[in-house]
């Protein structure tokens, strides 16, 4: 099954057949291609169609990274890993993830806007081509990387065919009176000279010609020409023959500029702190003011929309808008100007603090799958936020709190390599604020667990108890407790796993705190149970659980509890009911991309169906989950408990197949995508004659050497009360 992000409004690119063409030519030839030009003539549109075009020959499909929005030169890896749909739950580097995930794949890259992280991307690129042999990229940017191989395309302006087609076919959108027809430009028409004019004048640059075409409404060619005129006399000095192309497109930009109203400039020098897609909401907080009213915002930002000066794009959380990268450039300069550029990065920082705040409160809501999709769109603008924290001393505390507030985007959506990073930068600045750092550290152990780093995730989770202890503070110390029992319980360690959670679980019904770490912990406290062999103990947890979640429209924890409920289901033979839970656990898991929850589902999902009968479908399931076992840090503790499944459902299989045929069915699911084993394990039996009856060999619940003397157990946690949807930490 191929992948790929390619953005969908790929019709909209006009002429450039030619150049597309030899474009796709040469990544046949070269498995590194970089297309060169000044901003505006159309490097990306370009290499998006060749992309598209050629991606049926590469099996593993095309990948795009944008790296525009980005600032740090350490997050270009993980820009990379992001565009592939890798998660990754290890401690590995995401350079190493991108190593193994690329070393034996066909696959083409599409690496945008690179030119201001150069040295960095050039140095990752060299290395992955070095080691993926099967990796195309296809580079785009204002300069080449001068990574050897490299075979530079440099992209012209447009011939004036391709150029006067633009212009027509975005003046007839924009509602232009002379092109409203049909968009056609005819030699012979009256027009026809000064419509070519216009195009040589403007250099054939698509931007530039946008730029016009978005003004032809209001003004005919002609006064479009006189205007343009008095622009490059007042720029060159009259040479207009000296003029470089770059300054055409930035005589044409700074046009627009001056066409615009006072109010449209200044909203468009404001836009230009946003980093990648922004909503309305955030622009007329960010933007508005007293020369700005918030109530006017849209109208302003319609008439940039309506000049090609902002663009609007359809995403998974609804309508956003987005500065081309040379308009937001000029924009930067008119706010540095203006002397407004760090009052108004604090304020664009202040609205994705206040977004990650809310986007907290709402994971414990019927809005959780919302919360998932904003806040996937909202990655660039809550990186630049970060890091606005973190470049002075005395915003450290507002990085600790951010870091920390995102929680449930590095570890309920699948990017906990990127919140370590974020995290450990933060907590190595000195804030003065205990509250804000104990959330970090709680936050960053809890990561380091997911990781299966137990040297980095005891290190944190005992100095955010120490210092909870010290200032008092209960809840960052139940915190640390549960996830110390969280740690425990990856470690086969089931007593202390059960006595640490529990006693975690206590002090959140003391406090009053409820969310979703909270009926996580009470998840946790039946695994333990379970695996221990309190199965029915643990069930009543689970549902109970379930009964929360349905109440909350809790999502993400709800899939555990479900997972916890199908083991129980499968020790009582009661196949069919824990096949109909692991559906829609596989379902949700795949949706937050949680790996861990996933692969664990699919996991017991293969002991159900060779339970049922279907050990071939069994063993390529089993092998289907092996290469993403190696990007889920909690093989890395070697347990024994939630290994159970897999090493049972491996026996069975092999001695219903025969050791041969096992292996080759291993093989079979190993070749198969994620996406097409979730699809197939959503999919269900194949064979709906197999039976759901009792199998008289099923185990009891599977015990390791430390879990064998069983203590007194404590009763069932309830579901803590209070705190109805307050976020944690």
């Amino acid at each position: 099954m191929r992948r790929s992000n390619l953005p969908a409004e790929l019709n909209r690119f006009v002429g450039r057949t030619a150049e597309e063409a030899a474009l796709t030519a040469l990544l046949e030839t070269s498995r590194l291609v970089t297309v060169v030009g000044v901003g505006g003539v159309g490097k990306t549109r370009l290499a998006l169609r060749a992309a598209a075009g050629a991606q049926k020959r590469y099996g593993e499909g095309v990948g795009l990274a944008e790296l525009a929005p980005l600032r740090d030169p350490d997050l270009v890896a993980y820009a990379l890993v992001e565009a592939l749909g890798l998660t990754d739950h290890t401690p590995r580097a995401p350079r190493e993830v991108l190593l193994e995930h690329l070393a034996e794949r066909r696959m083409l890259l599409v690496v945008d806007g690179f030119e201001h992280l150069v040295e960095s991307c050039a140095a990752l690129v060299r290395e992955l081509l070095a080691r993926a042999p099967g990796l195309t990229v296809l580079a785009v940017g204002r300069r080449p990387l001068r990574v050897a191989g490299e075979a530079v395309f440099p992209l012209a302006p447009m011939d004036e065919a391709d150029a006067v087609a633009l212009l027509a076919e975005r003046a007839a959108e924009a509602g232009a009176p002379e092109f409203a027809r049909t968009g056609a430009v005819v030699a012979s028409e009256p027009g026809a000279a000064a419509v070519r004019e216009l195009c040589r004048r403007l250099d054939g640059i698509p931007l530039a010609l946008e730029l016009a075409a978005g003004r032809l409404p209001l003004l005919s060619v002609e006064q479009m020409l006189h205007r343009l005129d008095d622009r490059f006399r007042l720029l060159a000095d009259g040479e207009r023959g000296a003029l470089p192309r770059h300054q055409t497109l930035r005589t044409a930009i700074g046009w627009s500029h001056e066409l615009c109203t006072p109010e449209e400039r200044l909203l468009w020098a404001r836009l230009s702190v946003f980093a990648g897609p922004f909503d309305l909401e955030a622009v007329e907080y960010v933007c508005g003011g007293r020369e700005l009213p918030p109530e006017r915002v849209l109208d302003h930002l319609g008439g940039l929309l309506a000049q090609s000066l902002v663009s609007r794009e359809d995403t998974p959380a609804g309508p956003s808008y987005r500065l081309l990268d040379t308009v937001a450039a000029y924009g930067a300069e008119w706010l540095a100007a203006l002397g407004d550029t760090e009052r108004m990065r604090r304020r664009h920082r202040d609205w994705y603090m206040g977004l990650a705040t809310w986007c907290e409160l709402e994971w414990f809501s019927p809005r959780q799958a919302e919360v998932a999709a904003r806040t996937d769109v909202a990655l660039p603008n809550l990186r630049a936020a970060l890091d606005v924290c973190l470049e002075l001393p005395e915003d450290a505390h507002l990085a600790q709190h951010l870091a920390g507030t995102l929680w449930f985007a590095w570890v309920g959506c699948g990017r906990l390599s990127e919140g370590r990073h974020w995290l450990e930068r933060a907590l190595a600045l000195e804030s003065g604020h205990e509250e804000a750092r104990l959330k970090a550290l709680w936050v960053l152990g809890y990561v380091a667990v997911l990781q299966g780093d137990g040297t980095a995730a005891v290190a944190a989770l005992h100095e955010c108890g120490e210092r909870a202890r010290s200032s008092r503070n209960a809840l960052a110390e139940a915190y640390a407790t549960h996830r110390m029992g969280c740690l425990a319980l990856l470690s086969d360690d089931l007593p202390r796993a059960e006595s640490l959670i529990g006693r975690a679980l206590d002090s959140y019904r003391e406090l009053g705190e409820l969310n979703s770490n909270v009926l996580m912990g009470q998840v946790e406290m039946a695994m333990a149970r379970a695996f221990r062999g309190d199965l029915e103990g643990a069930a009543a947890i689970c549902r109970e659980v379930r009964e929360v979640c349905e109440e909350r429209g809790e999502l993400w924890t709800r899939a555990y509890a479900l997972y916890v409920l199908a083991f129980s289901a499968w020790t009582r033979g009661a196949y069919g009911e824990a096949r109909e839970l692991l559906t829609e656990c596989v379902s949700i898991n795949h949706t937050f991309r949680d790996l861990v929850g996933l692969v664990l589902a699919i996991e017991l999902l293969a002991l159900v169906t060779v339970s049922e009968g279907d050990p071939a479908e069994a063993a390529l399931l089993q092998g289907a989950v092996v290469p993403v076992w190696d990007t889920v840090g909690i093989r890395l503790f070697g347990s024994a408990a939630f290994d159970g499944p897999r090493a049972l459902c491996a026996q069975r299989a092999a001695e219903a197949l025969g050791a041969e045929a096992f292996d080759v069915a291993v093989q079979e699911g190993r070749r198969l995508p994620l996406d097409a084993v979730v699809e197939r394990a959503l999919a269900g039996r194949r064979d709906p004659a197999i039976g759901g009856a009792a199998d008289a060999t099923a185990p009891r619940p599977f015990r390791t050497a430390r879990s064998t003397a069983v203590p007194g157990t404590r009763k069932p946690a309830g579901s803590p009360t209070g705190k109805g949807g307050e976020a944690a930490g």
